[in-house]
């Protein structure tokens, strides 16, 4: 799959007709081709979008992407942003004309979608032991020499079941053991001994080839930046150990990985990154955090690592969920037609942030979301609030990574509220 054969597969995206299986869009856009609804640059407010609706913003979507490629490469760092956040192929082009040197992603269903759209270099932080999914992919860099894969291992087992599903591939498999964040950690290799004998057992294959390390620092149990600074130099010096020991005897164009990085301690990656030594190869520093591009207005609000280092810049969240209230029982309440089908809240509740009415908007002060039902928000209202039945409801959510999962076609608007593109996502 060339790249020029994924730009074909995004332009068809499209021309995909609007019709009831993307809610929220103008009832009488049903029929129009995507490329002819965006063409028509319609407001969000008034040219017929029917609530709930969950937008981006344009302007935050870009400042956001810039800011972490202008991050990346001040640290010296390679980029591989982790895709299951959005599984938009769009987003993932955006991505890598900002620099990403390839795009990671955690399950065989989500290689396939990247794959269809002209991803040319994908990290699989996982093990993958799915004997169907491992020959597929054996096709798929079979069929196209500029195809870079590679995936953890974590044991010896899934080692061995590797071998076993690979055993007629034409190329052998890229593989990074996977060091555990600690014990009551989620995945991953327990102690430096254990990776020793899983990458032993990868050197007895002809079917993987191991090139690096890498593990995931959010899962450092009681997480705090010693123990996770702890962990990367644990990381760093697995590599440093594997290659004095002479088991990166050939790790390819990229050199030795060494990968970590999710979206809230990526200033400690850099941080730990930049002291890795000289080793007998290049060293490809590759970061992997995903929930940037949308950032949002809860949890990672809050834990962002730009909290700590301020001059660095900020993310700017992207998404406001545009909700409509459908009944004010009482002066205490309200409830909008926006519920679990519509917003993540496997981490926070969404967040009451302004009121729109006849074209004008106003902060929602007194406005709490309280709970969730499928679709319904409970709104508990004090006496400062100033909501009627009909009022539009913007709400901020949390973790991006449920919020996109529950949209297949997402305008993206500039500030205005100018629709200028749909982002397709694919779960």
């Amino acid at each position: 799959m060339s790249l020029g054969t994924g730009t074909e597969a995004l332009a068809r995206l499209a021309q995909d007709r609007v019709d009831h299986r993307f809610k929220g869009l103008p009832p009488d856009a049903d029929g129009l081709t995507v490329a002819e609804l965006a063409a028509q640059r319609r407001n969000l407010f008034t040219g017929g979008f029917t609530t709930p609706v969950l937008a981006l913003s344009a302007e935050r979507l870009e400042h956001n992407l810039a800011l972490m490629e202008r991050y990346a490469t001040r640290h010296g760092l390679a980029f591989a942003p982790h895709g299951k956040t959005t599984m938009a192929p769009q987003l993932f082009r955006r991505q890598i004309e900002h620099g990403a040197w390839g795009i990671t992603l955690a399950v065989p269903h989500q290689v396939r979608v990247a794959r269809a759209y002209g991803i040319q270099r994908i990290f699989l932080a996982n093990q993958l032991v799915d004997p169907a999914a491992l020959r597929w992919i054996a096709g798929e860099l079979a069929a196209d020499e500029d195809f870079r894969f590679l995936c953890y291992v974590d044991s010896v087992r899934g080692v061995e079941l590797m071998d076993a599903a690979l055993r007629d591939a034409a190329r052998p498999l890229d593989v990074v053991v996977e060091l555990a964040a600690g014990e009551g950690a989620r995945t991953g290799v327990r102690t430096e001994a254990e990776c020793a004998a899983v990458a032993d057992a990868v050197a007895a294959t002809g079917t993987l080839r191991l090139v690096g390390v890498a593990g995931y620092e959010g899962e450092v149990p009681q997480a705090n930046p010693e123990r996770v600074h702890a962990w990367l130099r644990r990381l760093v010096a697995l590599a440093a150990d594997f290659d004095k020991a002479g088991r990166f005897t050939d790790v390819g164009p990229d050199g030795i990985v060494v990968s970590a990085g999710g979206s809230a301690w990526f200033d400690a990656v850099a941080d730990e990154f930049a002291r890795i030594p000289e080793l007998s190869a290049p060293v490809l520093k590759l970061l992997r955090s995903g929930a940037y591009v949308s950032h949002d207005d809860g949890h990672y609000r809050k834990l962002s690592p730009f909290n700590r280092v301020p001059e660095e810049g900020a993310l700017e969240p992207a998404f406001r969920l545009w909700t409509q209230i459908v009944s004010r029982p009482s002066p205490d309440q309200a409830f909008s037609n926006a519920g679990k089908r519509d917003a993540a809240y496997d981490l926070d509740l969404p967040f009451a942030q302004v009121v729109r009415r006849d074209g004008t908007e106003h902060p929602a002060t007194g406005i709490e979301v309280t709970a969730l039902s499928d679709q319904h928000a409970w709104l508990r209202t004090t006496g400062e609030a100033d909501l009627e039945v009909g009022d539009w409801l913007g709400l901020g959510l949390s973790h991006p990574c449920t919020s996109f999962d529950k949209w297949q076609l997402i305008p993206v608007a500039e500030a205005d509220g100018t629709v200028v593109d749909y982002i397709r996502t694919f779960f």
